[in-house]
């Protein structure tokens, strides 16, 4: 018997099941059997319809939700995440795949594992770089504005199946609208009426026969109903096209196309999945997480994912990623540990060799109503409503995403990344800088605490106090310097400067450079560049750059009230002889000589 206690850590790393093994009892067992069971039911007719957006046979839908489910089980973090083919993964790997080879064929069927091997090998070196926290730098915003375009490219990809009317492939989203527009009296009515009898009967099963799944009601109503129709006006009058028989295997063996060309063309296209993937995975492990008070670990999320595609590549599966519904209802059923997501690819198998004949009997209208209700039910109106209705910056991100999606889905993710961070980097670059001032009752209160001052204050003529919140970076430099020149430029008196340091985040070299050069000048000008409350780390920065010497050691103070007092004995007397301001206890009890005030 191993003594799992003992394992050295290395071990730990490279078989990271290890560590949740020994929870693993009978009581484990049991609860996690149940849960698989009821994820294998929910995952049959979800991996059949997102096969068929992806462009392949339905059969690799069902591959994708075993071997890979199970790799990315073990070797992940998240005790309840499962793993397998999702809508956006699946539209993507279409509309990156479906201009360079005929849906389907065994040319596109190549060229998807290919893109499947490379974003699982990309996937994996991100996560043995440690690179976990990449995920953080894509907003929600982004996924919810990418979420919702791919929606309408999926329902645009069923339209010639939901009405009967021949859309040519590959043709963009305003295309299919053209299109169908032009062609709009050739709509097959028994292949609409199959449609709207499974949309309607997927709509009331999910709203009101919630612990039924709602895909295979809809499947099955819409399967009687064109059976009918077929038996009543024969096959050849109705126009209703079947999926056809599912193979009733294990996941057979299968090589990737390694071809240099096939690479180069499925290269780009697999970091999109790659990114977009665990991005999905990690935050649906984050957000079950919460839930289930358990801890989780990017990287080796990042790892069980990419070694799941990569396997997945070798077993007819394509590229893969978390499933929130299916998450959740692993977790709602009481899985206790990982092995509930990996029997419920043993589940699946069962199960499919036992209905895969019945597929044959499945109409092509039905899985597009299906599919019409999953596209649906991906777009987030309420955070929708809540972004445009409150956020200014955030609506144009989600703009941007959205309708860059839709125009050309490998690369609407990246202009929504790109936008988000334009804009992290415009805020992050104007740090908020406020001019403080000591309240009205500071005259005969000597503990400092200053407050913003606002514009009908009084202020000291010699002396301004700004607060800086942010960081000072090199992109924030130019800002923040022009915000201290604007102080003696507007009052050319204000030759004295004292910044409260607190709340600054971070200082870089070109920000240490810029305070030094920001003391010289004023020293110039006959007054000083002061700092109170420096952080331990900013001060560091200031002195292995030795810009605090360019400052000067006694301009740097801990407290407010070292400075204040320090500061004033350094004003002009004669300044403060004829002011009446007063703003500081200091300015009562004498003038900056030392002499006392005459009145």
């Amino acid at each position: 018997m191993i003594n799992l206690q003992a394992c050295p850590l290395w071990l730990y790393r490279l078989l990271p099941f290890l560590r949740w093994w020994p929870e693993v009892t009978r009581s484990t067992l049991r609860a996690d059997a149940i849960a698989a069971l009821t994820g294998a039911l929910i995952v049959l007719p979800q991996a059949v319809a997102f096969a068929t957006i992806a462009g392949l046979p339905p059969q690799y839908g069902l591959y994708a939700a075993m071997i890979p489910v199970v790799v990315a089980a073990l070797w992940g973090s998240s005790k309840h995440l499962v793993s397998g083919p999702t809508t956006a993964i699946s539209i993507v790997v279409f509309a990156s795949i479906s201009p360079l080879a005929e849906p389907g064929t065994e040319q596109f069927i190549g060229l998807v594992l290919t893109l499947t091997f490379l974003a699982g090998v990309i996937q994996l070196a991100m996560g043995m770089a440690r690179l976990g926290t990449l995920v953080n730098f894509i907003s929600h915003t982004v996924i919810v504005g990418f979420t919702a375009g791919a929606a309408l490219l999926i329902a645009s990809s069923q339209v010639k199946n939901f009405f009967g009317v021949e859309i040519p492939r590959g043709a963009h989203f305003h295309e299919v609208l053209i299109h169908f527009g032009r062609h709009i009296l050739e709509i097959e009515p028994w292949v609409l009426a199959v449609s709207l009898v499974t949309l309607v009967c997927g709509i009331l099963s999910k709203r009101y026969l919630k612990k039924l799944p709602y895909m295979i009601v809809a499947m099955v109503a819409g399967s009687l109903f064109a059976a009918l129709i077929n038996y009543t006006i024969g096959t050849e009058n109705s126009g209703i096209r079947t999926v056809g028989a599912l193979a009733a295997s294990f996941p057979p063996l299968s090589l990737p196309d390694f071809s240099w060309g096939a690479i180069k063309s499925t290269l780009f296209p697999a970091m999109i999945v790659a990114i977009l993937a665990l991005t999905e995975a990690v935050a649906i492990a984050r957000s079950v997480a919460t839930k289930s008070d358990q801890r989780i670990d990017s990287n080796q999320e990042f790892i069980g994912q990419g070694l799941g595609n990569i396997v997945g590549s070798f077993f007819s599966g394509y590229a893969s990623s978390g499933s929130f519904n299916r998450s959740g209802v692993n977790y709602a059923s009481g899985a206790q540990t990982p092995l509930a997501a990996a029997f419920s690819a043993g589940f699946l198998l069962v199960i499919v060799l036992l209905v895969a004949p019945l597929a044959a009997y499945l109409p092509v209208p039905a899985m597009a109503a299906i599919l019409f209700i999953v596209a649906w039910s991906l777009i987030d109106f309420h955070h929708i409503g809540e972004i445009i209705k409150r956020h200014k910056r955030e609506r144009l991100i989600l703009a941007f995403t959205f309708f860059g999606t839709l125009v050309d889905l490998e690369k609407g993710i990246f202009l929504g990344i790109l936008v988000s961070l334009l804009f992290y980097l415009y805020r992050t670059s104007r740090p908020s800088i406020r001019e403080l001032i000591p309240p009205a009752e500071e005259a005969a209160n000597p503990r400092r605490k200053f407050v913003p001052a606002q514009n009908d204050d009084a202020r000291c003529p010699q002396l301004a106090i700004l607060r800086v919140e942010g960081s000072i970076f090199f992109g924030a430099v130019e800002y923040v310097q022009q915000h201290f020149r604007n102080i003696d430029e507007a009052e050319p008196g204000r030759k004295h400067l004292l910044i409260t340091s607190r709340a600054m985040g971070f200082i870089d070299l070109a920000g240490a450079d810029m305070l030094a050069k920001e003391a010289t000048r004023r020293r110039k000008l006959g007054g000083g560049l002061y700092l109170v409350g420096v952080q331990p780390d900013l001060c560091e920065m200031l002195r292995r750059g030795g810009q605090a010497d360019v400052i000067g050691e006694e301009q740097i103070f801990r407290h407010k009230g070292d400075a204040i007092h320090s500061i004033y004995a350094r004003l002009d007397s004669a300044v403060c002889r004829s002011c009446q301001a007063r703003i500081f206890h200091e300015c009562h009890a004498a003038l900056p000589d030392g002499s006392p005030r005459q009145d």
